[in-house]
């Protein structure tokens, strides 16, 4: 460990010693992770260099098993450094950043170009067939080996070197986005003090939006942010349509804006790149590079499934339009359905059509309870407890700590939950591990490691001595995150890079989305759906309500989800994007796209796709996880029983527990017994059905 070779570095940053492995986050500052990440790299290349000038032939355990296990410290450093500059950042920390972000790029790089290491790598891989692997084991090499190949290892020199820029170049750039887009909705709010202004919002965005001015120091105002948790139902509640439309055009040109937040220059320099480096590997287009391993395959599949489900998409939001529109009329106005107005009449047409509204809902979905609700569908699927560590001290006072245990109250994870926006943390919600499960013997003596698996959401904030208060959505994201966590959190494998999420991006979604379903599982919501001030249980007619208007404006969802996948694989399928509000605007355009409704993410706000790899030719996924996973549910429906022992024990074997360890495609095919159509997808969203995906047994 780092703390050894040298005293004068915190040894809080790699030496975890908080209860059951818990880092002190306390003990670590911003200016701890410069000289850390120094010494980390330099021990990391030792390592490598080590296993790359092995005397001893390569073997399974002298070359992948090594190659495994090194780089703790590193990982250690990287998982502090990288959940502070995501939850919790300022200056220091993005100062940093942006300096790390191409370093670890470089060290990466040097890494998968290693000749030496490679000659190993390779050797084992044409041998493969007579090392006597498990299936774990053959998976883990075929990931080492696809790895190296797609870092350039096969390639010439000129050309490494070449890819290498490129990617340092790319790493800066995402750090370059995300930082200037949290700028952009950190730097921007709407301070409303008159009354009118407030017309039509509920207490509990009023609440929210006290809050949010107090925090940017504003004391008896009421302030709009571009946090998704209170633009959202500003958008939904507000009466006034100026302020509407304010608030609306500045959450839809974040980073657009010019100035040196804009995010025009950084969108087409990363494009090209992206581009140079998939002809480098010999891929047609970086669309092709990204889903080579992956279960689509092909662009081609990507865009067969979303154009179908697109074409429905725009049917259905064209009859919601005219409904809206007609109830504009009715009330004396002469405008058209524009994006500021969509969520707001949509909200009245619920209201009128299934005798319920959003704030109606809202004061029976409390945080406390849905986190409740979350754990107490993981005990009865997996026969898990969750319990708080009280007095444990997370990354910031607002996170939680959890034990999970199974049944015979053996420890499984530690689990940390991030709720609350605040200004020093980027939008959006995820999920992430400070560790990740495996059972490989460590050089610090430790058998394997325990998941230390975290989910940060942007939740408003409620005024002291309130109770925070969900929307149907946020407590879908609770779940969803959730889901990613219990995927992390019930790994059961051996090797690291396996390990939980470690799977092809289109799957990762399925333990996500399908946990979903639970949340509006009768027993559940009936249960922890309880009114904050009354803690009378959700009544049965409006859970009825609520269940039948689950396809309500399901047409305006999906066109706002499918467009930003299908601008996605534009992007990353075309030879050149010179000018990219130009290409996205055409994109639109030839799909139809309403003029009611905009992309769920634009190309300035698009985090997924621009703010790193992660999604970049791979937002789809989403929708491809989606197919899989209502198909998934079907299968407990199936059996009249949504905690059916027997197939929850098989949907803990097959899926949330063998993360990378099997073929996707196998796992599924082990819980299910077939592979899905998108039928059972579409009827959930209420757009009828279409042909089956390719290789689907339906």
């Amino acid at each position: 460990m780092l703390t050894m070779a040298t005293p004068d570095l915190n040894p809080a940053l790699t030496d975890w010693t908080g209860p059951d492995g818990l880092p002190h986050f306390e003990a670590v500052a911003d200016t701890d992770f410069a000289p850390a990440f120094d010494a980390a790299l330099a021990e990391h290349d030792g390592e490598i260099a080590g296993i790359a000038h092995n005397s001893e032939a390569p073997t399974f355990e002298n070359t992948i098993v090594a190659l495994e296990i090194a780089g703790d410290s590193l990982s250690r450093v990287s998982a502090l450094f990288w959940n502070r500059a995501g939850a919790h950042t300022n200056e220091t920390i993005q100062a940093l950043e942006r300096e790390i972000a191409p370093k670890m790029s470089r060290h990466y790089s040097k890494i998968g170009m290693d000749a030496t290491l490679f000659a190993r790598i390779d050797t084992l891989w044409n041998a493969r067939d007579t090392l006597g692997l498990s299936l774990e084991q053959s998976r883990v090499l075929e990931r080492h080996w696809k790895g190296f190949v797609k870092s350039g290892a096969r390639l010439a020199k000129p050309e490494q070197e070449r890819l290498a820029a490129i990617n340092e170049r790319l790493a800066g750039l995402g750090a370059t986005f995300g930082q200037n887009l949290l700028a952009d909705e950190k730097g921007w709010s709407m301070v409303l003090k008159d009354e009118a202004d407030l017309a039509g919002l509920p207490d509990f965005l009023r609440d929210a939006m006290a809050a949010a001015a107090r925090e940017r120091g504003i004391e008896g105002g009421y302030a709009v942010t571009l946090s998704r948790s209170i633009v959202e139902p500003f958008l939904t509640f507000s009466d006034n349509r100026d302020l509407r439309e304010k608030a609306f055009r500045a959450w839809s040109a974040r980073g657009e804006n010019g100035g040196e937040t804009d995010k025009g220059a950084v969108i087409r320099e990363t494009l090209a790149l992206r581009a140079e480096k998939a002809r480098l590997l010999g891929y047609d287009h970086y669309a092709a590079l990204k889903l080579d391993n992956t279960m689509a395959k092909t662009p081609e599949a990507v865009n067969g499934l979303l154009t179908a489900v697109w074409e429905r998409a725009v049917t259905q939001a064209r009859r919601e339009e005219a409904d809206l529109a007609a109830l504009i009329a009715r009330e004396g106005r002469n405008h058209p359905v524009m994006p500021w107005d969509w969520r707001h009449y949509a909200e009245k047409l619920r209201a009128e059509r299934f005798d319920f509204s959003e704030s109606e809902l809202k004061p029976y979905l409390q945080l406390d309870r849905i986190i409740e609700a979350c754990f107490d569908v993981a005990h009865r699927l997996f026969g898990i407890t969750a319990t708080e560590k009280t007095g444990v001290r997370g990354y910031h006072p607002d996170v939680r700590v959890f034990d999970i245990r199974n049944a015979d109250g053996t420890l499984v994870a530690l689990f940390l939950g991030d709720y609350f926006a605040r200004s020093s943390k980027r939008s959006g919600a995820w999920m992430s591990a400070f560790q990740s499960q495996h059972r490989l013997p460590l050089p610090n003596g430790a058998k394997g490691e325990l998941p230390i698996v975290y989910n940060v959401c942007n939740f408003a904030k409620p005024a002291d001595g309130k109770p925070a208060l969900l929307s149907l959505d946020d407590a879908r994201t609770l779940f969803h995150e959730f889901g990613h966590g219990l995927h992390g959190m019930l790994s059961s494998v051996t090797y690291p890079s396996v390990s939980g999420t470690g799977v092809s991006r289109d799957f990762v979604e399925l333990p996500s989305q399908l946990y979903e379903h639970w949340l509006t599982v009768p027993e559940i919501l009936k249960r922890y759906a309880v009114h904050e001030a009354t803690g009378a249980p959700m009544p049965q007619a409006l859970f009825d309500k609520v269940m039948a208007a689950r396809t309500f404006n399901a047409g305006f969802n999906t066109v706002e989800f499918t467009s930003s996948a299908l601008v996605d694989m534009a992007y990353h399928t075309a030879d050149s994007v010179e000018d990219p509000a130009a290409f996205e605007a055409a994109v639109l355009e030839r799909l139809g796209m309403p003029q009611s409704i905009t992309m769920r993410h634009r190309s300035p706000h698009f985090q997924h796709i621009f703010a790193g790899d992660g999604y970049s030719a791979g937002y789809y996924s989403y929708m491809w996880s989606e197919v899989l996973d209502a198909d998934a549910f079907s299968a407990f429906e199936e059996t009249g029983n949504p905690f059916d022992p027997a197939m929850a024990k098989r949907l803990r074997d097959n899926i949330y527990s063998v993360g990378g360890s099997i073929d996707p495609e196998d796992a599924y095919t082990a819980f299910r017994g077939k592979l899905p159509s998108p039928d059972a997808m579409l009827r959930k969203k209420g757009l009828g059905v279409t042909e089956p995906l390719a290789g689907s047994d339906a």
